[in-house]
């Protein structure tokens, strides 16, 4: 004769334990990154709204204070080791608004415009670009997360160059009037070569860490970046386009060295290898 299988009961520690065991842990210290991410957000939100009512030199600083932003939420997250994929995924959101749709957009009303569906197609790029660029960042970021470049030009780099280029040239638009349409036509060959940089495989690099390890390791690359900040401070709008000029050229220098290293010189070389 065949009797129904007893429930089994688990007493009540047995069932918090197996609770604690399903239950995915959650890292509470994620809230201070994820601030600076939404203030991220909330930068370029703003930019979009001071660009559509035409004052362009705000929406231009609100874009680069998103930059400033998302600097901040990656050094809290590595000094509270809050790296998250949920960190991950909130931040590529926040850049795409913040790095993708606003300079776009700053670029279209300002100028682009005036190029009909052309113009349209131009602004699209570093939105277009940026998202490729952010999605195959989360996949990396998972595969090897501990990478000390970036493959590709960072989206805020990116977004920051064209609100730089903005406030360089506003009030100097008559250096543009040789060429066929003005200021478009240094505007377009700039925003196609950055964009394509961000979907490129050329090494940029990442803002230190300023540990002590980082600090006795690479100490080129910090002063570098220091240099970067009194630059910055100092000239602003042009301190701003100096910095990521050089940036880009450094990047572009690397990528050189190691696509010749790679073809023509010894076997067994690391690729991308610190060059600061």
């Amino acid at each position: 004769m065949k009797y129904p299988i007893q429930k089994k009961y688990h007493s009540f520690k047995e069932r918090q334990k197996r609770k604690k065991e399903t239950k995915p842990s959650v890292n509470k210290k994620i809230a201070v990154p994820s601030f600076f991410t939404l203030m991220n957000l909330f930068s370029g939100f703003l930019a979009i709204i001071s660009i559509s009512d035409g004052d362009f030199v705000r929406g231009a600083w609100l874009i680069a204070l998103a930059g400033l932003f998302d600097v901040f939420d990656g050094l809290m997250a590595r000094l509270a080791d809050a790296t998250s994929d949920f960190g991950i995924e909130l931040d590529s959101i926040c850049d795409m608004v913040s790095f993708g749709v606003a300079p776009g957009f700053l670029i279209y009303t300002w100028s682009l415009h005036e190029l009909g569906f052309v113009g349209i197609i131009i602004s699209a790029l570093p939105p277009l670009c940026g998202a490729v660029r952010l999605a195959r960042f989360n996949v990396n970021a998972r595969l090897e997360p501990t990478k000390d470049f970036f493959i590709g030009l960072p989206i805020p780099a990116q977004a920051i160059m064209l609100g730089a280029f903005f406030l360089t040239f506003r009030e100097s638009m008559e250096i543009f009037s040789f060429l066929e349409n003005g200021v478009n036509s240094a505007l377009i060959p700039f925003i196609v070569v950055i964009s394509f940089l961000m979907v490129s495989t050329l090494p940029f690099d990442k803002i230190p860490r300023f540990d002590r390890n980082t600090i006795r390791n690479q100490r080129g690359k910090i002063i570098l970046f220091l240099v970067y900040l009194v630059l910055i401070l100092v000239f602003k709008e042009y301190g701003l386009m100096a910095v990521f000029i050089i940036f880009v050229l450094k990047g572009l220098t690397i990528g050189a060295i190691q696509f010749f290293t790679d073809d023509y010189g010894p076997e067994g070389v690391d690729k991308f290898q610190d060059y600061s």
